[in-house]
């Protein structure tokens, strides 16, 4: 039962009542926040780390009215939450996010509402010296996504090299394998960031590693998503296996023909990509580009099916040349 519940002794007109008043910090005036018989009050809606300046009006049963001398309040500081931290990521706010982890309030791999940690978000966004911060701390480097993604990957795909470096000096692996059984290099080449790619590589990546559901490799990734004719080259450029297989039996040329990305067809066929070689079902990529009506793939296999053609007759001229 609280004050105003309880019983009072006597009749009403005995009773002493109690006003609690806030002044206003811009006029300096008075309001009453409080009036009753109760001799406890919370006052609510106060803001965090804030000076108040309260009084209490006595009033008497004989309508006699005390003033009481003004106190002045400074409310603490609202405990620091998981949110605070990531605040302070999404702000890039150093020396916020410092405050926050040396608080101890807050667990610095604790999830945001999109299931992502301080971390992921930091190398997302490429903010390195925060990374510095949250490593320091303690922050995990091989804390994942729902979907498996640590934040090397998260860095790898916006492209962001010197986090990925920082990472990286830190034991991030780039054997580390998401739900799909994608790496940090298969992110990069979804992300087309050619300066991370090419330093994934130089740092000893393999360049043909295959994820789990399809066996794609890079490369495969590239004419499946992005098509993207300068990260295919700087992948060929490493050894990547132009005619490898995917669990269908695909090569990277018929993949780049289905999803009609043509520089890169040219670029496939030019690294000596065989387009004579079929898939499960018995089809190539010139099968493949009359399927879907590609024409301008269609005219450019035509144009090597006629200089292979022009070759080989060229090659049996000479060698009936030499017979005789």
């Amino acid at each position: 039962m609280n004050e105003e519940n309880k019983p009072r002794k006597g009749p009403p007109e005995c009773w002493t009542r109690f006003s609690v008043e806030q002044m206003d910090p811009k006029t300096h005036t008075y309001s009453t926040v409080y009036i009753g018989y109760g001799t406890h009050h919370l006052v609510e809606g106060l803001e965090s780390s804030t000076s108040y300046n309260f009084r209490l009006r006595v009033t008497r049963a004989s309508g006699e009215c005390i003033l009481s001398p003004v106190v002045s309040v400074f409310t603490t500081r609202e405990p620091f939450s998981g949110k605070n931290l990531h605040q302070a990521v999404n702000r890039e706010d150093e020396e916020e996010l410092t405050t926050v982890l040396q608080s101890g309030m807050v667990d610095v791999d604790v999830y945001d509402k999109m299931g992502f940690t301080a971390l992921m978000v930091a190398a997302q966004k490429g903010f390195t010296g925060l990374v510095d911060i949250l490593v320091k701390h303690g922050a995990d480097i091989n804390k994942r996504d729902s979907t498996g993604k640590d934040s090397l990957m998260q860095a790898c795909f916006a492209g962001h090299l010197n986090t990925v470096k920082y990472l990286r000096n830190c034991g991030s692996t780039w054997q580390s394998r998401d739900t799909d059984g994608c790496t940090p290099l298969h992110w990069a080449v979804d992300g087309g960031h050619l300066p991370v790619i090419k330093y994934i590589i130089q740092d000893g990546c393999e360049v043909d590693v295959m994820d789990k559901v399809s066996l794609w490799t890079p490369l495969m990734r590239v004419s499946a998503i992005s098509g993207n004719a300068a990260v295919a080259s700087i992948l060929l450029q490493a050894g990547a296996d132009v005619n490898v297989r995917d669990k269908a039996g695909k090569t990277p040329l018929m993949v780049a023909v289905l999803n009609n990305h043509v520089e890169l067809v040219k670029l496939l066929l030019d690294s000596g990509a065989d387009h004579h070689m079929k898939n499960e079902y018995g089809a190539g990529a010139a099968d493949m580009a009359k399927a879907f009506g590609r024409q301008s793939i269609i005219n450019l296999l035509d144009n090597i099916s006629l200089e292979d053609s022009n070759r080989l007759t060229s090659a049996g001229q000479f060698c009936y040349g030499d017979k005789k």
